[in-house]
């Protein structure tokens, strides 16, 4: 599918308090690379009163939330998901362009066993079938399939359901290229990849700040807070 210019890509990132400053850099990632309007909603569970988390598994707070993307759409048009601990290397205009009608999701088709037992915040890592394809997905929300992604159901159904995309069949899953879903210390380092996604652990936390990747994401986190000395010399002068 081709995007017209002034066309708005609706994305939605998910948002953990544990490492708010993660989704943070992931949007300024976007608003400095992508060329046409956006729409950024935080998948933050505080702000949604008619759904009800009931899962007590996952490593970050939008682990459920995510598959909520085709609902909050009211089921039109396309809606992209991101995890928060990424950064948007390229144009999202070009992963948009990338949307075939004829799927109800689009995903990288990871298939890998995971370097490390654990993670960051010391979770475990498990590898599991069809790890990290719902880590970025390019939802068809008008999809007839994807109607059944209500909140009750998304609530009540257990996470192998949701993760491994059983509701569809598989000629229903469409695929992305690699380069829109690249694990971070999983694979060669490749700072130029498209998306990073430092899936282990982002480099907000010191122990995964290292590496090329790491000063891609670093040099996000340095231009969001552009400013921010200056403003805080402002207070003190009127302190004064």
């Amino acid at each position: 599918m081709k995007t017209h210019g002034d066309e708005m890509l609706n994305i939605f990132i998910g948002y953990d308090p544990k490492e708010a400053i993660a989704y943070h850099a992931c949007v300024q990632s976007i608003i400095q690379n992508t060329t046409v309007p956006v729409s950024i909603t935080p998948l933050n569970l505080s702000m949604f009163k008619n759904y009800e988390e009931n899962h007590t598994d996952g490593s970050n707070a939008f682990i459920y939330s995510r598959f909520l993307t085709p609902y909050l759409k009211k089921f039109r048009g396309v809606g992209l998901f991101i995890d928060g601990d990424m950064i948007v290397n390229e144009d999202l205009k070009n992963l948009f362009e990338l949307f075939d009608p004829k799927y109800a999701v689009q995903v990288v088709k990871h298939d890998y066993k995971t370097k490390f037992k654990t993670k960051y915040l010391g979770n475990k890592n498990e590898d599991y079938p069809r790890k990290n394809w719902s880590s970025v997905v390019l939802f068809n929300c008008s999809h007839k399939s994807n109607k059944i992604l209500t909140p009750e159901l998304i609530s009540r159904s257990q996470g192998s359901y949701l993760h491994r995309f059983s509701w569809l069949k598989d000629e229903e899953i469409g695929s992305l290229p690699i380069n829109w879903n690249y694990l971070v210390k999983e694979f060669t380092p490749n700072p130029k990849a498209s998306l990073l996604h430092y899936t282990v652990g982002t480099p907000c936390f010191s122990e995964y700040n290292d590496g090329p990747e790491a000063q891609i994401w670093n040099n996000c986190f340095s231009n969001l807070i552009q400013g921010f000395d200056n403003l805080n010399q402002k207070k003190e002068v009127t302190k004064i």
